[in-house]
């Protein structure tokens, strides 16, 4: 067991916390801070963020009656206190392990989680369909939403913020602010923040107009109102220009201290008063109370296991430092390919780190972009550089990219643009879970009329797909590479151009054919050694590299040689690679038997990459197991 303070042994629920004084609530918070210190130094998860929200989570279930209030959090990475204040405090260690709670709020796994989250920028458009729906029945309970700044860039927010503006319903956006999301925020909002935050001329003068309010309201609402023009009119002088969030008619409050937990508790408590759409923005540090996650807030926004007291890094994310990471492989080919080609330029959407774009971005700050939290954006973007000449490499999480799928078609497969969408994290992430799986690509991508999709087996394969697809124009172009290490000690190899739809054998058998698509093709490799060395059976190994266009020719000369055929890949079964294969089959009039390994028709919960292989049967065991009933199958049959 994890030790606890001596207020936390005391507190499993929210209404357990309700029973401390107010000045007590220092002290939960500094015992709640350094339990997830405790934990999530051996069990690795998300850090930063949720230390730097532990003041404001206290608060929240401290004023507000959860789960009958509605508390959703933004992206989740912030909610750990929050789910060990909610009756998950001695299951904490068990957070993303398999069968153990998820890392992020999940309604299935408790009542105090009022929406499931993952990707960003949810929580106001699901707080105010919410806070419409109690309003319709008329019931009368507190919506909140717990929003990061990083957030805040995404359309979707402003989306809803300016649709709960037209509604008004009773409803509180609170803005976490630390100018934060994984990497630092970019863009003209968060200029704007920081202009009202360091602006101690509009603070105190806002400060002085709210006494006034509060001073002249006796005289009538519309005294008010008056009072109110005049604060407004003040901003706009102070400020450059007029309060964002008011324009949107959300009433603003803020700044304030987000790690003054008495302070913030005092003022949740004045805004459940008050009616209609509100915002409290609200200042706090990312990893704050851990030097080493202050001071370095990109590192440590998920670091894996680590030495609390040193700070030493001892595994990132629960796998080995060692080896070299495919999204490095990506930064610094396409720095190389870049210095070969003017045309070149990068995209992602707040995964400068993650995607390794922050190495062109230090090299060529000119053509490398961070344009925040805004997929769709970044992809119509890329369109536009595209359009006039510029060959972009698009790089955005294979989840994330679901959320510009319009954005593919509409704005680059139409116009045939050469945009290279490069896809991290294709296939099972691990802890992470449902929300961030990248099993979908594979099949929403090869539907796109247009689109080139690709996937390469190891490193030196992932430069030659970048290299080859900047070539000369050759349409919508997607690579798709796993989270994680590769397999090659020597991956900085000369060039070769890779032939649009061009497999090729790995090793010739006469027995049974296995067509692999991406890096579990490294996977099969060692289970066609197994399976010639411990059953003697003779295996013939493709990597077909293409799911569109497939190499039909090399697919026919594989139906017409082999009766028994596995395909294999780390994506969804249905409309995947397997699919591609067996449409093939039946458009030729071939008749094998084809047995496909993927991913099942479900979502996959989390737990380390290679369990939820096991789970999914793609594993050496899985792929071993399936070979062999497939080779006896016919027999078996025939003796019945």
């Amino acid at each position: 067991m994890f030790k606890q303070g001596q207020l936390l042994e005391k507190i499993q629920f929210p209404s357990d916390l309700k029973k401390l004084d107010e000045i007590q609530l220092i002290q939960i918070s500094n015992e709640l801070r350094q339990y997830i210190i405790d934990v999530v130094c051996n069990n690795p998860g998300h850090f930063g963020a949720s230390l730097g929200v532990v003041e404001l989570t206290v608060a929240l279930h401290y004023v507000f009656n959860t789960p009958d209030d509605l508390l959703i959090w933004d992206v989740g990475h912030q909610a750990y206190g929050h789910k060990i204040l909610t009756g998950r405090k001695d299951l904490f260690n068990s957070n993303r392990k398999l069968n153990g709670i998820s890392g992020f709020p999940k309604p299935s796994e408790s009542i105090y989680d009022a929406f499931g989250v993952g990707h960003s920028s949810t929580s106001i458009s699901a707080a105010l369909g919410m806070a419409m729906a109690l309003k319709l029945q008329k019931v009368k309970k507190q919506v909140i939403a717990v929003i990061g700044d990083g957030s805040m860039t995404a359309g979707m927010a402003f989306e809803a913020m300016n649709h709960a503006g037209m509604l008004k319903p009773d409803m509180l956006v609170i803005l976490n602010d630390n100018n934060m999301a994984i990497d630092a925020n970019v863009g003209a909002l968060k200029e704007y923040l920081v202009d009202i935050t360091t602006s101690q001329t509009y603070n105190k003068v806002k400060d002085e107009v709210w006494k006034m309010l509060g001073k002249i309201s006796r005289f009538g609402p519309n005294a008010q109102v008056f009072a109110q023009k005049i604060e407004n009119g003040v901003k706009s002088i102070i400020l450059r220009q007029s309060n964002l969030f008011e324009s949107l008619n959300f009433r603003y409050f803020g700044p304030v201290d987000g790690h003054d937990v008495v302070n913030l508790s005092k003022i949740l408590k004045d805004l459940k008063g008050i009616p209609g759409p509100k915002l409290l923005h609200v200042i706090t540090k990312k990893g704050k109370g851990y030097k080493f996650a202050e001071l370095d807030q990109t590192k440590w926004h998920a670091p894996g296991t680590f030495d609390k007291n040193t700070g030493e890094i001892i595994s990132l994310n629960g796998h080995s430092c060692s080896g070299t990471k495919y999204q490095d492989v990506f930064g610094h080919t396409i720095v190389e390919l870049a210095e070969k080609n003017p045309k070149i330029v990068g995209i992602t959407p707040a995964m400068a780190s993650g995607c390794s774009l922050n190495i062109m971005m230090e090299k060529m700050p000119q053509r490398a972009f961070d344009v925040g939290i805004a997929e769709q954006h970044a992809v119509t973007y890329s369109a536009g550089l595209a359009k006039q000449g510029m060959i972009p490499f698009c790089n955005i999480y294979s989840s994330f990219m679901q959320r510009a799928f319009d954005q593919v078609i509409h704005d680059v497969a139409i116009q045939n643009l050469n945009v290279v969408f490069c896809l991290d994290r294709g296939g099972l992430v691990g802890e992470d879970g449902a929300t961030h799986h990248g099993v979908f690509d594979l099949a929403y991508m090869r539907i796109i009329p247009n689109m080139i999709v690709s996937s390469p087996m190891d490193e030196e394969e992932l430069r030659n797909l970048m290299y080859s697809a900047q070539l000369q124009d050759k349409g919508p172009y997607t690579i798709r590479y796993p989270r994680g290490n590769g397999v090659m000690a020597d991956w900085r190899k000369p060039f070769k151009e890779i032939e649009t739809g061009k497999g090729r054998l790995l090793r010739n058998g006469k027995d049974i054919a296995i067509l692999s698509i991406g890096h579990i093709g490294n996977t099969v490799v060692k289970v066609c050694n197994k399976l010639e060395e411990n059953e003697n059976i003779s295996i013939a190994h493709y990597d077909m590299r293409f799911v569109k266009p497939l190499d039909e020719k090399l697919l026919h000369s594989i139906f017409k040689n082999f009766q028994n055929i596995i395909t294999v890949e780390d994506g969804v079964l249905k409309g995947g690679f397997g699919s591609a294969i067996l449409e093939f089959m039946s458009d030729n009039g071939y008749n094998s038997n084809v047995k496909r390994l993927g991913i099942p028709d479900k979502f996959i919960e989390h737990g380390t990459v290679h369990q939820l292989h096991n789970e999914c049967g793609i594993d050496s065991e899985g792929i071993y197991n399936a070979t062999l009933q497939q080779i006896i199958k016919p027999v078996a049959s025939f003796v019945k």
